[in-house]
């Protein structure tokens, strides 16, 4: 350390400096500027776990012809913006990752999640209660639970599983 610097001071640069390296690497969704593993078929997909649901689900069905469309990112307008009190709020939207159209005419419009955020159950609940004619799905990946199934589908298992595992940990303490 140099003559008059504080440990204080060198400790309070080393934050700055790796926050904003941070800000620069990741985004708001801890999703790297590298594309790479997050590309398939030339198109760059917002995370890699997008990437693979097109990969191991999407794009088998468009080659067997079951599935005829695939948008992404499609936009769902879930409350228009306003103005009140001079102050202009922004509309609220639900981005969804994939909307498949099949053979027979049916849409299923999905979103692929790893964890959810805190705002997601309620912009999902807006969003079933203004479409409700939409086939919507949380989908996850579990190897444990056979590959791709939805979030609540997962969800209920692991809680089985826990379950499962306090009661035989009970049993083992008696």
């Amino acid at each position: 350390m140099a003559a008059g610097t504080s440990a204080v001071f060198y400790y309070t640069d080393f934050i700055r400096r790796t926050m904003s390296e941070k800000k620069q690497r990741d985004s708001k969704y801890n999703v790297s500027k590298r594309t790479d593993n997050r590309m398939c078929d030339g198109i760059v997909f917002d995370s890699a776990l997008e990437m693979r649901f097109y990969r191991d689900a999407v794009l088998p069905g468009i080659l067997s012809g079951e599935i005829t469309y695939c948008e992404r990112q499609k936009e769902y307008l879930l409350q228009e913006g306003f103005e009140h009190q001079d102050k202009k709020y922004l509309p609220i939207k639900y981005v969804a990752d994939f909307v498949l159209t099949y053979k027979d005419g049916h849409e299923d419009v999905i979103d692929v999640k790893g964890m959810p955020d805190h705002v997601a159950p309620m912009k999902r609940k807006l969003l079933l209660y203004k479409y409700p004619h939409i086939n919507f799905y949380w989908v996850a990946y579990s190897k444990i639970d056979g590959g791709w199934k939805t979030y609540e589908y997962i969800q209920s298992q692991r809680r089985k599983r826990r379950k499962e595992k306090e009661k035989q940990k009970k049993e083992k303490e008696k």
